[in-house]
């Protein structure tokens, strides 16, 4: 099988379901991602949450081109989630997976019909809240997973499910770990 095969848009399509059946009340840590640097990727079983840097050791906090008028980071593009309900077929195989470059790799609904702006989670012991700021498909996401992903993903219906993912800023922070439940506060 060709682990680097782009989904169609048809195929793409026929991945909602098991999407869209992604827990909704409680949901599971599947993975965590660190980005210390460009391309790089770290797989660490546990990871530190804070207000202050994001995910520790990833680069957000220093290399983020998305920046207050002070020139700080912006806090709303601090973590990004993304459901591995979708994730795992447009992925591939699993080890594509931290190829998306977000954060924590979750089974659980993102949707905005779930998770409106301003609403609040509980991993394992840090708090976050769910940003404004959209989380779209880039030229990144294209070149790893194919141009009729990246339009799907930006679609109405895609950027209604969130499937591209969302961003979230830290208010408490704590650990994380895979396996950790994920529910909202």
């Amino acid at each position: 099988m060709n682990t680097e095969r782009h989904l169609t848009e048809t195929e793409l399509a026929a991945c909602l379901p098991a999407a869209r059946t992604a827990p909704a009340d409680a949901g599971t840590v599947v993975a965590i991602v660190v980005r210390p640097d460009r391309e790089r990727r770290e797989l660490p079983d546990a990871g530190q949450l804070t207000p202050e840097s994001g995910l520790v050791g990833d680069r957000w906090a220093g290399h983020n081109t998305r920046r207050l008028p002070d020139g700080s980071p912006n806090p709303d593009t601090q973590l990004t989630l993304m459901n591995t309900r979708f994730l795992g077929p447009v992925a591939g195989v699993r080890e594509r997976w931290p190829l998306a470059g977000d954060n924590l790799l979750v089974d659980f609904d993102l949707s905005e019909a779930n998770l409106p702006i301003g609403q609040r989670l509980k991993i394992g012991d840090a708090v976050l809240q769910i940003s404004a700021e959209p989380h779209l498909g880039c030229s990144k996401f294209s070149k790893r997973f194919g141009v009729d992903a990246l339009k799907f993903v930006n679609s109405p219906e895609g950027r209604q499910l969130r499937l591209r993912g969302v961003n979230a800023q830290v208010l408490q922070a704590g650990q994380v770990r895979i396996g950790d439940r994920i529910e909202k506060a």
